[in-house]
């Protein structure tokens, strides 16, 4: 168990189980709260062999050193963070991958999570990681042809590679919505259920250089499905267009940086990977996190 003073009180979590506990009746001093994001994501790397038209992932050749990393690791963990999310492009095509999560898991307190299209995850990368990988997000748009048409990949190996990942370690579906999805989404809900998915996040698209992201009309329509949804899996919504959906926020004072904030596979640290820019990390993540909350502002 680990736990985290901020604004809300003493927050206790378990990677483990994936508990989460708030002690809320127990007021914390400011300057006693948590310095690190609760959550912080990393692009491991640029690099992915798949072309994916809604992407918003950067496209030039960047890939952070191991050792940087895992500094960047021990540093979170000493001050508050509760979990990690290994990212990219695709994170599995980072040579030190296997490496990282052993050492997130064995040499930190961190949940270790990462999100993947899963297409790598053979036999042999299933058991470097076992152990050491607390939660996969799995990315799956469409069913069937519509999959193969956004990701140039068979269905059926995608498939496959899912029991894989069921016996690596619990996992969730990531969803990306837009005209062409949506219509899938009860058959691409009835697949996870049937690999064993835990979660179904849904991903309303994000506008890119390649992709206009979802219309109005079809945003509509999806807040109508999750209000009338009775799907048996746990149903979450990036944040991003999380107005509007019945969400349950118990931390509604840890907002901005105090929540989370990404490292994109160049080093520079953002306030979302969706920001263009951010503050290079120079010295220490910290350093960096009170140059990018001086350019944004203080931390809500």
């Amino acid at each position: 168990m680990k736990a985290r003073a901020g604004p809300d009180g003493v927050h206790i979590f378990s990677r483990a189980t994936g508990a989460n506990i708030l002690l809320d009746e127990i007021s914390v001093a400011e300057n006693s709260w948590s310095r690190a994001p609760r959550q912080v994501s990393i692009a491991l790397t640029n690099a992915c062999d798949l072309k994916c038209p809604h992407c918003y992932a950067p496209k030039n050749a960047a890939t952070l050193r191991a050792e940087k990393i895992e500094g960047w690791l021990a540093e979170l963990d000493n001050d508050g963070c509760l979990g990690i999310g290994f990212g990219g492009g695709e994170p599995t095509l980072h040579r030190d991958f296997a490496r990282l999560c052993k050492f997130a898991m064995q040499q930190t307190g961190l949940a270790v999570t990462f999100t993947t299209h899963a297409h790598h995850i053979d036999d042999g990368l299933a058991s470097e990681l076992a152990g050491n990988v607390n939660f996969v997000r799995v990315s799956m748009d469409g069913v069937d042809g519509t999959y193969e048409m956004l990701r140039g990949r068979s269905f059926s190996k995608f498939r496959s590679r899912l029991k894989n990942v069921r016996a690596l370690a619990p996992f969730g579906i990531n969803f990306v919505v837009n005209r062409a999805t949506f219509g899938e989404i009860d058959k691409a809900v009835a697949v996870a259920a049937e690999a064993g998915a835990s979660e179904f996040l849904l991903l309303p698209e994000q506008k890119t250089l390649h992709s206009d992201g979802i219309d109005r009309s079809t945003l509509h329509e999806l807040r109508s499905w999750t209000a009338s949804s009775r799907t048996i899996l746990r149903l979450a919504v990036s944040e991003t267009e999380a107005s509007g959906f019945p969400t349950c926020d118990p931390l509604v004072k840890e907002k901005g940086l105090r929540s989370y904030a990404h490292i994109d596979a160049s080093g520079a640290l953002k306030q979302s990977s969706f920001d263009r820019s951010g503050v290079q990390i120079e010295t220490s993540v910290f350093e960096a996190l009170a140059r990018l909350q001086a350019t944004n502002g203080r931390m809500q």
